[in-house]
């Protein structure tokens, strides 16, 4: 049994170890966790005690094989709680992340398996990313993102990298979700702006902010 704490501090880890092989360094953790540094020592020093992580002084930190899995089964409680949310109550998927983040946190097993069976074994979340499974292994998936796409390319938008809940709401407002198809039909050499057809509906005109945090898969 770990506290909600320090399964945020093992999934944050989790995240900044897969942007960096050398590891997570304090100051990247304390600014994902919003965290004082001093806090985030003292705690990297408790998860290193209980063998989750292997910490040492001003070097990137590593988590063990049992922090990993501890981390890997909470954000696998995380996606599917999204999914059900998502797919079963109808709430919007800008909506859905910080109450995942509580859900994330109940301990049994049993309830998790039995959430993925009744969701049918998804694969991705709402936003795209993907749901390990039960031994904890995740699908693969692209991450190619809409500004590699060139003129009169089709891509479908498989995910999102940016899930801030003003994103969202923005992608929402141009009715732009997981699935749609993307024709890109100009790309502005100036400052990479892009205009695209959305289907056989609308054209838009999308910043490169937006498209380099759109993950596609070209068609």
């Amino acid at each position: 049994m770990y506290s909600f704490t320090e399964e945020n501090y093992l999934k944050a880890i989790l995240h900044l170890c897969d942007a960096n092989e050398k590891g997570a360094s304090t100051n990247a953790i304390a600014q994902k966790l919003d965290a004082k540094a001093a806090s985030v020592t003292e705690m990297l020093k408790k998860l290193s005690d209980k063998k989750l992580l292997n910490y040492k002084k001003y070097q990137g930190v590593k988590l063990t094989e049992t922090g990993k899995k501890v981390a890997i089964a909470t954000v696998r409680k995380h996606r599917l709680w999204e999914v059900f949310l998502v797919n079963k109550l109808e709430f919007g998927w800008e909506e859905v992340h910080e109450i995942a983040e509580q859900l994330e946190h109940i301990q049994s097993t049993k309830l998790t398996d039995k959430l993925d069976a009744f969701l049918a074994y998804p694969k991705y979340d709402p936003h795209g990313d993907p749901i390990p499974n039960k031994a904890g292994i995740f699908p693969n998936r692209s991450d190619q993102t809409l500004t590699e796409i060139e003129p009169h390319e089709i891509a479908i938008l498989r995910g999102v990298k940016d899930t801030s809940a003003e994103f969202l709401k923005y992608l929402k407002k141009l009715e732009l979700g997981l699935g749609e198809e993307l024709k890109v039909l100009e790309k502005e050499a100036y400052d990479h702006s892009m205009q695209v057809q959305l289907g056989n509906k609308k054209i838009l005109n999308l910043s490169q902010q937006v498209s380099s945090n759109l993950f596609v898969t070209k068609k």
